[in-house]
């Protein structure tokens, strides 16, 4: 999952974009990530619902949303 970008939920934006920086493992509690302003953190996660992943650039400002790699609310909102 390293290098993988995901949604993370946030109080003031709804979603933020971030990048896993380390490689997720089975059994781990926090998801390592950079956000889109540099900012690093741990974020917990639960291992049965780890946070959507980002469609990849050339697919932002789809007209066709069936046309995403990934269709779930912040792939919508932020399309």
């Amino acid at each position: 999952l390293q290098y993988n970008r995901v949604w993370i939920p946030d109080n003031e934006e709804v979603w933020q974009s971030a990048e896993i920086t380390k490689n997720y493992k089975p059994g781990d509690t926090f998801l390592h990530v950079q956000l889109e302003d540099g900012t690093e953190l741990s974020y917990p996660v639960d291992p049965a619902a780890l946070p959507p992943l980002r469609n990849p650039d050339i697919l932002v400002g789809e007209n066709d949303l069936t046309a995403l790699s990934y269709l779930h609310e912040p792939a919508v909102l932020h399309n």
